[in-house]
């Protein structure tokens, strides 16, 4: 589409300007595109793989907690998982993976996952608990990997937007513009041109 300016050579000469600086902004983008495109589907197959390896751990260790409980009894099971010897806290930092601030989960610690003696309980109770210490970790982890997709999605999906923006409106509608003044400033031409001739024609005939 025609920008409405005025056909001058100062205004060729500035739309000019600002079509390498949108071509130079096109290329970098895209560059930023594509990139964004590559880190985000090896973000995703490794979320399908640790979500998967996830699912497999939570069943294994839900089975360690049912035979723990058919062992002990339910009132023993529930009494030993009522002390909360362990205390967890969660903290967040962010990293920059091309312009995309993603999370990154830092756990604190204090105490043991163990918060009974060994005397009366079962030890497959012992394995689910050390097993479901081990667990948080990978939960953590797939909290951070799933949120980092979900935001690289996001300005990929801008990034695309600008791309697009670019390339099929603002750089077609300078490069008519430029085109169209550019044909302007030659037909202005022709016509001082064609002046000229027909007033040094009227001068040699007197």
């Amino acid at each position: 589409m025609l920008a409405n300016v005025n056909a001058t050579r100062m205004e060729l000469l500035r739309l000019k300007k600002r079509l390498n600086l949108a071509l130079r902004g096109h290329k970098l983008l895209k560059d930023k595109r594509d990139e964004l495109m590559r880190q985000l589907l090896a973000a995703i197959d490794e979320v399908k793989t640790l979500r998967f390896s996830i699912e497999m751990k939570f069943q294994s260790i839900l089975e360690k907690f049912v035979l723990a409980k058919a062992g002990m009894g339910p009132c023993a099971t529930e009494q030993s998982l009522l002390l909360t010897a362990k205390k967890i806290s969660v903290s967040g930092s962010r990293r920059n993976i091309i312009s995309v601030n993603v999370p990154v989960y830092t756990r604190e610690v204090s105490g043991s996952i163990l918060p009974y003696g060994y005397m009366n309980m079962s030890g497959e109770m012992d394995i689910a608990l050390t097993d479901f210490d081990k667990f948080l970790d990978d939960l953590l982890n797939l909290a951070e990997k799933e949120k980092s997709v979900q935001l690289m999605a996001v300005e990929m999906e801008e990034t695309r937007r600008r791309v697009n923006a670019l390339e099929y409106k603002l750089i077609p509608g300078i490069s008519e513009t430029i085109k169209f003044i550019t044909m302007k400033l030659e037909e202005n031409e022709r016509s001082n041109t064609v002046r000229l001739m027909k007033v040094k024609d009227i001068v040699r005939s007197h």
